[in-house]
């Protein structure tokens, strides 16, 4: 590139990356702290063995450093050898690729490793020249996917306004849904309820009454958070995963550093019956949002699901004045509890022009199936009619 554009280079991994140069490029001022995409928990998922090559993530981060070597703009993006902890489902492409001769993985993916949040994937600095390193990076993705024989690109869970030019660009947008909780100035829990129609606003309430009985449910945040307590945490992580995933993400020491690097961005939720802890939640803690991203454990009472994740999340996003409660991927039973309907987007460049029109044929109808449901559900949540 001439010296006056941007310079791209590509790291294997971010252990070799200044931290507080990315930290500045991923959260500017001015803008939501996102904790997902902070050097702290990136280089977390890769050094405590999560994302890895051994796992299938092969790290291809890009680094965008204008003429004078300051670190302008970053991607975060790995080589992935299948599609798990991604939650953007296209194992049903790859096997339709790999039935016609074709090979799917590697595949060249830009997201947070084990994690369906929204978020800033083409991380630069809001500005004039936001536009320019951008492009670049986008194009230094493709120009790899080009380079390396991958079969595809792909962003996950972008936002909702880089939509637009990444599809003028040439990729293919895909929506599916989630179900958010919005905080518009509630002082407590029955401010909340107060909103919800009569008949909902009673189940939840029984709903927090049963969950509660007998148990204490304990907010653990910053220094309090000890390794005693990640102990705990893990056997329920563990449980949890080797129930629904097969294979749990992450190690024992990936809780270990983050605790380490960003104790206060971490909130746990335990519910103990006398000094036994019985349940647990962990979250990260955004400048405006609450992100739920594990539970577990070890006595599966009726609704201690619900309370564990889904009420106390409330009542630490209304006590903190957070906006939003995340509260992972999926989930229809959280639009009774007040978690309403929200469009997810992620973007797809498919190097063969055959495989591209069929994903994109596909994705238009699914597109329409997915907005016919999120109309559906938005006139179904618990709220009462006038609010």
């Amino acid at each position: 590139m001439d010296a006056g554009l941007p310079r791209i280079t590509i790291l294997k991994t971010l252990d070799g990356v200044d931290a507080a140069a990315w930290n500045a490029v991923a959260n500017p001022p001015g803008l939501p702290h996102d904790p997902f995409v902070t050097w702290e928990f990136l280089d977390a998922m890769e050094r405590s063995g999560a994302a890895s090559p051994r796992t299938g993530w092969r790290g291809a981060h890009l680094l965008a450093h204008d003429a004078g070597g300051r670190l302008r703009g970053a991607m975060p993006m790995w080589f992935k050898t299948h599609s798990r902890g991604e939650f953007v489902f296209d194992q049903s492409w790859a096997e339709a690729w790999e039935r016609a001769g074709g090979a799917y993985y590697p595949k060249l993916l830009s997201a947070v490793p084990f994690t369906p949040v929204t978020g800033r994937r083409r991380l630069v600095v809001p500005g004039p020249d936001e536009a320019l390193y951008k492009s670049a990076l986008l194009q230094g993705a493709l120009h790899l996917v080009a380079e390396t024989g991958a079969s595809s690109f792909h962003m996950n869970f972008i936002e909702e306004a880089e939509a637009p030019a990444l599809e003028h660009a040439g990729m293919l947008i895909r929506t599916d849904q989630q179900f958010h909780w919005k905080n518009t100035g509630y002082r407590s829990f029955d401010d909340f309820l107060a909103t919800l129609s009569s008949d909902k606003r009673k189940n939840l309430r029984k709903e927090r009454a049963r969950a509660q009985e007998g148990l204490e449910f304990r907010h653990i945040t910053g220094a309090e958070i000890t390794e005693a307590h990640l102990d705990i945490f893990f056997e329920f992580y563990m449980d949890t995963g080797n129930r629904k995933w097969g294979s749990p993400y992450l190690t024992r020491k990936s809780f270990s550093m983050l605790r380490e690097r960003m104790a206060d961005e971490l909130l746990f939720v335990f519910a103990y019956e006398g000094e036994l802890a019985i349940a647990g939640a962990m979250n990260l803690i955004g400048s405006e949002t609450l992100y739920g991203r594990y539970w577990g454990c070890n006595d599966p009472r009726p609704m201690l699901h619900f309370e564990t994740c889904y009420y106390q999340a409330i009542d630490f996003a209304i006590a903190r004045g957070l906006k939003t409660v995340e509260a992972g991927a999926q989930g229809g039973h959280k639009l009774a509890r007040g978690y309403a309907p929200v469009l997810t987007r992620s973007a797809h460049w498919i190097a063969h022009a055959g495989f591209r029109a069929a994903i994109a044929d596909y994705l238009e109808r699914e597109r329409a199936a997915v907005d016919a449901d999120f109309d559906y559900l938005k006139d179904r949540t618990p709220f009462r009619k006038d609010t």
